[in-house]
């Protein structure tokens, strides 16, 4: 794993994965590696409760109903679509859901404009074609047809931004299971095993891009993955995933408590700033996530490690979150400002603590932009 720079969840947490195998006697449906109640522990972590001998970490913070309906709808024949706003955690569970089911999450379709049919089904090596002509050999398989194949778990994210041709293609493969390969006169089915499905991601925000027809809609079970505004949930999400950060790239550099505060709070004004704006020009273009908190807590602690003291400051913390944040100027740096003088100066001197100083790296920031 050391090789790699992002381990894929089933690697990532393989012995922890082959433990969970080794002590579940619950019934697996079709050729599952966990059981369900097994995979809901895999990805919301063990309770005292659960009789377990050794604690499995929480690795996906959310009401545990929604994984629950999501293990529920894989272990059926319809398709899962994880929707909601952009750094919701969606693609995250998706991962640990295929890894725990099947220990393979990177049977992955990635939907764009430039996303064909193909993509999804399958494509020809061509120089094996004019030797040999068109055989299986020859066939080159789309990751949804390995994953029917081998009876694995298909992903395919950002399905709102293929076009509706690689949706109808998407139709037929839910919906009658096998796909037909016109080009052989023999073996021109690839049928797809049991356990196979498919989990797709959308986001919120791309309604209209290229809206889901109802027919694709129906031969899916829509899951709403919802903005974490718990403070707790969310502090816990953001220090899980710095934890992670920090031993991926070995740095030994704490996070003090005060500063996720800020942090946090921060975030916490400029949504409420966002919900009380009255055009899209008074709002930020972040969709000011948990994934953004982790994003701009990310870009500060490497620039203190690298650039900085090998300490986390407010002052590096307000200068990653301008810069983060800011993507239209001048709209972006005006709410940023409007903020800093509106919000955070009277709370830096009401307050005191790490706000004076991140007030003056936000105003250094954005004084550097303009």
């Amino acid at each position: 794993m050391s090789d790699m720079l992002r381990a894929p969840a089933e690697v990532k947490y393989a012995e922890e994965l082959d433990w969970l195998e080794s002590v579940d006697d619950g019934p697996k449906p079709f050729s599952w590696r966990l059981s369900p109640k097994m995979v809901r522990l895999f990805v919301l972590g063990s309770e005292r409760a659960d009789g377990l001998d050794r604690e499995i970490p929480q690795k996906w913070f959310g009401d545990r109903s929604l994984v629950e309906r999501a293990v529920v709808t894989l272990a059926s024949d319809r398709g899962l679509l994880l929707i909601g706003d952009p750094g919701t955690g969606k693609s995250w569970l998706a991962e640990l859901l295929a890894a725990a089911i099947c220990r393979s999450s990177t049977l992955v379709v990635q939907g764009t404009a430039g996303t064909t049919e193909d993509h999804i089904k399958y494509s020809w090596n061509v120089s094996m074609v004019i030797a040999k002509g068109q055989s299986r050999e020859s066939m080159i398989p789309s990751p949804i047809m390995t994953a029917m194949e081998t009876g694995a778990i298909g992903r395919f994210e950002e399905l709102t931004r293929s076009t509706s041709d690689v949706q109808d293609a998407l139709i037929s493969i839910l919906s009658e299971k096998y796909i037909s390969v016109p080009e052989l006169d023999s073996d021109g089915i690839v049928f797809a095993k049991p356990g196979f499905s498919i989990i797709a991601t959308a986001n919120s925000r791309d309604r209209g891009v290229n809206d889901l027809s109802s027919a694709l809609k129906r031969r899916f079970n829509f899951v709403r993955i919802p903005v974490v505004t718990n403070r707790k949930s969310e502090a816990e999400i953001v220090r899980f995933r710095t934890e992670e950060l920090l031993r991926r790239h070995r740095i030994e550099l704490d996070v003090p408590p005060t500063l996720l505060d800020v942090l946090l709070q921060s975030f916490a004004d400029l949504r409420a700033s966002a919900a009380a704006a009255g055009s899209d020009d008074e709002k930020l273009e972040s969709a000011l996530s948990s994934a953004e908190q982790i994003g701009v807590l990310e870009d500060a602690v490497l620039h203190s490690n690298f650039f900085g003291e090998r300490e986390l400051t407010a002052r590096a913390l307000a200068s990653s979150l301008v810069g983060s944040l800011a993507r239209r100027e001048p709209e972006d740096l005006a709410i940023l400002n409007k903020y800093l003088h509106g919000v955070v100066e009277p709370r830096s001197k009401e307050q005191g603590g790490s706000w004076p100083e991140f007030l003056e790296g936000g105003r250094d920031a954005i004084a550097t932009l303009s």
